[in-house]
């Protein structure tokens, strides 16, 4: 793989590494909104959206297409909804294989206090 593909990765995900950009992405996977209809359903300013709106779409990962006085945003590629969902199953394995250690340990702490008593 050269390195401008890497380089290309790189940036695509340190775009994404940011937990209201993730969130906005999340939103705009259910059809294009705009600034207001985000910092809505966000709950934050419109600034800050407006800030990582402008970092999603510097990336190639959103869309912004004037309507009239506003901007409606979407996702460029909705392969996005798909690279988001992995993620998800990634996180949920991960949280599964915890939650069976920490049980595992449970289980081992249990039958040691049985033997003691």
């Amino acid at each position: 793989m050269n390195l401008e593909l890497q380089q290309f990765k790189a940036d695509f995900f340190k775009a994404l590494a940011h937990p209201l950009r993730i969130r906005i992405l999340e939103l705009l996977a259910e059809g294009e909104k705009n600034v207001n209809e985000l910092q809505t359903l966000i709950g934050t300013e419109g600034s800050a959206v407006s800030q990582q709106l402008s970092v999603l779409r510097s990336k190639n990962i959103v869309n912004g297409t004037k309507d009239g006085n506003r901007v409606l945003y979407s996702l460029r590629d909705p392969m996005i909804i798909d690279l988001l969902n992995i993620a998800r199953q990634i996180f949920n394995n991960h949280l599964i294989d915890t939650i069976s250690m920490l049980d595992k340990i449970n289980d081992d702490k249990n039958k040691e206090f049985e033997v003691e008593e």
